[in-house]
């Protein structure tokens, strides 16, 4: 009987990307697995799913508004549809068994399954569970981590630290650093600091570095900024103003192989994703968490670094006034930078995929 795996979730790229990376490795080991997703209409997996060449079914369905909505009063009827839709779908397709990543479309889809008593395996992103995965984990046979203690959230005896799925083009840096200063017209005798705030951008960073830059500058340092899109019409004005300067401000970095290759340094928001990146190649990580991610996860993320030693946090209410300061002061010290490397790869889990894809055919055939 072919294996049959029916991958659930979405929303964000946190969600997609492991999920993809996860469906990408079961093939690798399993050519004639049945792989179909579903998503929630309107939402980037719906695009993103396909271009990776996967067939995806989409879900009317979003979260609840944590602030007073009257778009919450529709949420039940919503749940409902979605609920009988995923019934459909699941019998229909007959998988073997479900795996949910998080996001508004897992949860009808994990919990129609296991009242279908279909075989199931979370993967939980964030070192804070969110709520959708709380809602079915004590139905499912697996649920995959990233983090420690996460049996606070989820049953102990079926908990698998695995960390998460990373693209891995992305974090295979071994040999590329020449290429991305030629790439960049960076010379190797001065620091780069690498910025990244997510694909949209992260205001706080921006708004540090668009007041602060001339100050990197002046220490010697080379800058490697990732703007994201709303900070375009500014950054073009950067960009004007440094120009001759050994700075690249760019809207998106598609390279982020060669970007982290060159760095001797990041700064980064705390996304699960971006943050199990950063274990695995191993940069010294000064962290400012976006502040209004749900249930403050990014927080909880990078915490999970800083108190083993493995990152520097700055808050995202304070980082115009500090982020800088502290990226001198990092600069200054390489002892500090030594150290924060070392631990950072201490939490690197690089096998991720493999691990939950093995896990998940385990499940199937059992």
């Amino acid at each position: 009987m072919s294996l049959k795996v029916l991958i659930s979730g979405g929303g964000t790229g946190g969600h997609i990307f492991p999920a993809i990376a996860i469906a990408n490795t079961i093939k690798k080991t399993h050519p004639d697995a049945q792989i179909l997703f579903v998503g929630a209409n309107g939402k980037m997996e719906m695009e993103k799913v396909p271009a990776a060449g996967y067939e995806i079914i989409g879900l009317n369905i979003t979260g609840i508004q944590r602030k007073l909505s009257l778009s919450n009063l529709a949420f039940p009827f919503r749940l409902i549809g979605s609920l009988i839709k995923a019934r459909a779908i699941i019998k229909t397709f007959k998988p073997s068994v479900v795996v949910g990543v998080g996001g508004f479309a897992s949860g009808p889809v994990l919990r129609m399954a296991t009242w279908m008593k279909i075989p199931a395996l979370i993967q939980e992103q964030n070192s804070f569970a969110g709520i959708t995965n709380r809602w079915v984990a004590s139905s499912v046979q697996r649920v995959c981590v990233a983090y420690d203690h996460m049996d606070k959230f989820f049953p102990k005896d079926v908990i698998l630290k695995t960390g998460n799925p990373v693209r891995e083009n992305v974090v295979q840096i071994e040999g590329k650093k020449q290429s991305a200063l030629a790439k960049w017209n960076f010379t190797d005798s001065k620091p780069i600091l690498l910025v990244v705030g997510g694909s949209l951008g992260a205001r706080s960073i921006n708004q540090a570095l668009a007041g602060d830059i001339q100050r990197l500058i002046d220490a010697g340092m080379q800058v490697m900024w990732q703007t994201g899109k709303l900070f375009a019409d500014e950054a073009k004005v950067l960009r004007e103003k440094h120009k001759g300067d050994p700075v690249v401000i760019t809207e998106f970095i598609y390279e982020m192989d060669l970007a982290y290759a060159m760095a001797d340094m990041v700064v980064s928001r705390a996304g699960a994703i971006a943050v199990s990146e950063l274990t695995i190649v191993g940069k010294p990580t000064i962290l400012v968490p976006f502040p209004y991610a749900a249930e403050d996860h990014q927080t909880m993320n990078a915490m999970a670094l800083v108190n083993t030693d493995a990152a520097i946090h700055v808050a995202d209410k304070v980082a115009a006034l500090e982020l800088v300061d502290e990226v001198l002061k990092l600069n200054n010290d390489r002892t500090t930078g030594d150290r924060l490397k070392d631990n950072m790869r201490a939490h690197a889990l690089p096998n991720a995929a493999e691990e939950i894809a093995a896990e998940v055919v385990k499940i199937a055939r059992a």
